[in-house]
């Protein structure tokens, strides 16, 4: 019998080529040798270099020709297999890059590490982070196309873009000049056996709340409270399944604390990303110490009532008080805790409206995705979502309105447009029947709320005839992202099926001819909408990269001589309408003492 010398192994690698070759297994064996490949390929958003030159020796090494843009798309052209040179061109989309979430408790580097792959029962995991099939999966599939001669396409052109999931930076400067297709088939959708064929606009709100700092008081001790246990998930596609957000319970139980309990306020983190509901949120508070046993059975009550509350969606829910490691020896200002607990208490979030023409469709949403403290400010990012353009601005506007009120700085994104249906998509067309013929059962149509790139890249070029699909994927931008691994194979049936019955260019409508007065002025607003897409683009890094420098002066509409326009910096005096501010605050202490009898002294 061998001994092993475990001591001399790398675990870690080992365990990772154990779950690969589990991976190569499945069927279709195309997909998951692209998308094992995949996962070894660290891939962040905005840091997607090693993906890029992946892609790039991979196209190399399969003799395809490829372009690559100036912001690191890169655009594939693949010719038609023998007897399919007749078809229209289609264009296979995905993005490369992955929201990068990892459990508390994982150490995972995502600009180094390979994801770690887990296959548990009928679904394909990740260990402890996200699994990257959004939209991994759907790199994968297109690669598995060009590389299988066995399946039947026409012309190809297959796009594979950057930043999707901050900033969709990728769809803003894809160059129209780069590609010629006229059908694009999206793949990076998460219901295997429905069809895609719009989806809503967004735009983020961001919020700046200043801070000064102060000394700790005495005869008290600083806590750490902690959220956690939560699913999190995406801001779109599950804003509608009654999921806990992080920040709100946290801003809940301080908010109430602070008016039993004189909590002073040292730290508050909660949430990642604008795309997704925060799973974890933690803060650092002051507790005189004559509270302390008050306070810590106070945190047990509201973790008893989040878990009543949340019973079925959140099974795993949990709120923590301990003492904190280290004991700060300053604190925010008191009127900065003031505007940033009841700003975040009174922030909108989740469903604002429903469709009022699509049964069971949500319209309308905000996300509040983060709070993070910096040098002076503390800062928050949130998201809207809404498939009408005016409902879109009237709940950002309803954000900004709020945080006025807690005199923050806000600024607005300029956002992304929807993706308006098209009944008369002749791709459309082709999907059903393929689908009906193969599965014997009609797919589902209809439109996502999330946000797709379809909708700049159809924005970009009129007329472009789309429809989006995929496998089926649950828990996206969280550390329980899965992958049904069934559904991939009819995922890739359905795709090759499309591929095959792709109409002619004879059968295909002809666009009418235009006159050179009219070329001209397509061109024109070719030109514009780059120009456009290109400055949203602008403001999005902007926001996406979370700078420092304090927003812009004016950026939100403002009250005039009544509203303090307060800048906070070191040493700043409060102004009369912050001294304002401060009573009635005291006020409704008062009123919160009366109110609650476990109020210090009561």
């Amino acid at each position: 019998m061998k001994i092993l010398n475990f001591k001399s192994l790398n675990i870690k690698s080992l365990n990772q080529q154990t779950m690969s070759n589990d991976i190569l297994k499945l069927k279709p064996e195309g997909i998951w040798k692209e998308f094992n490949g995949i996962l070894g390929v660290p891939r962040p958003s905005k840091k997607e270099a090693k993906m890029v030159a992946y892609l790039e020796k991979w196209a190399k090494d399969h003799k395809i020709s490829y372009v690559k843009e100036d912001c690191g798309n890169i655009i594939m052209t693949v010719p038609a297999t023998k007897g399919m040179e007749d078809r229209q061109t289609v264009i296979l989309q995905a993005h490369m890059d992955m929201v990068c979430e990892k459990n508390s408790d994982k150490k995972h580097d995502f600009e180094k590490d390979p994801i770690e792959p887990v296959i548990k029962g009928e679904w394909l995991h990740a260990n402890g982070t996200t699994l990257g099939a959004d939209d991994g999966i759907g790199v994968a599939a297109a690669l598995a196309v060009i590389a299988d001669p066995k399946v039947e396409h026409g012309p190809l052109e297959c796009i594979f873009t950057v930043d999707e999931e901050t900033g969709l930076t990728g769809a803003m400067k894809l160059d129209p000049e780069d590609f010629t297709g006229r059908i694009l088939l999206n793949l990076d959708s998460e219901d295997e056996g429905e069809i895609f064929i719009g989806c809503a606009g967004g735009m983020d709100t961001i919020v700046k709340v200043w801070y000064e700092l102060e000394p700790a008081p005495e005869d008290s001790t600083a806590y750490r409270i902690i959220v956690s246990g939560l699913k999190g998930g995406h801001s779109g596609d599950d804003i509608n399944k009654n999921l806990a957000n992080a920040n709100k319970l946290l801003t809940r139980i301080l908010w109430q604390g602070t008016n039993w309990f004189d909590l002073q306020l040292y730290d508050f983190q909660g949430g990642n990303l604008r795309n997704a509901i925060a799973r974890e949120a933690t803060a650092v508070a002051f507790v005189p110490n004559d509270s302390i046993e008050h306070f810590l059975h106070y945190v047990k009550d509201m973790e008893k009532h989040f878990k009543q509350e949340y019973q079925v969606t959140e099974p795993g829910l949990k709120v923590t008080a301990e003492v904190a490691e280290v004991q700060p020896d300053v604190v925010i200002d008191e009127m900065a805790q003031y505007n940033l607990l009841n700003g975040l208490y009174a922030c909108p979030h989740g469903v604002i409206a429903m469709s009022q023409t699509i049964p069971n469709f949500v319209e309308t949403s905000t996300n509040l995705a983060s709070c993070k403290k910096k040098e002076g400010y503390f800062f928050i990012q949130t998201s809207q979502r809404s498939s009408i353009e005016s409902s879109k601005q009237d709940i950002a506007d309803m954000v900004e309105a709020v945080w006025s009120l807690a005199d923050a700085d806000v600024e607005h994104t300029d956002g992304y447009p929807g993706w308006a249906p098209n009944p008369n998509s002749a791709i459309l067309d082709v999907a059903v029947n393929c689908y009906k013929k193969r599965f014997k059962k009609d797919p589902k149509v209809r439109a996502i709320h999330a946000g797709l790139e379809c909708g700049l890249i159809g924005d970009k070029i009129p007329g472009m005839d789309m429809i989006s699909f995929g496998p089926t994927l649950r828990g996206v931008h969280s550390p329980d992202e899965r992958c049904e691994i069934a559904t991939v194979q009819m995922f890739w049936d359905f795709m090759c099926d499309i591929l095959k019955n792709v109409p002619t260019t004879a059968e295909m409508p002809k666009p009418k001819k235009q006159s050179t007065a009219n070329k001209a002025a397509a061109k024109k607003e070719t030109k514009k909408a780059t120009k456009k897409a290109t400055a949203k683009k602008a403001v999005e890094e902007k926001v996406a990269d979370v700078k420092e420098a304090p927003a812009k002066k004016g950026a939100r509409t403002k009250a005039p001589a009544q509203k303090s326009q307060v800048k906070k910096a070191v040493g700043s005096k409060k102004t009369a309408s912050v001294q304002k501010a401060a009573v009635s605050k005291a006020t409704a202490k008062q009123t919160a003492a009366k109110r609650n009898p476990m109020k210090k002294g009561k």
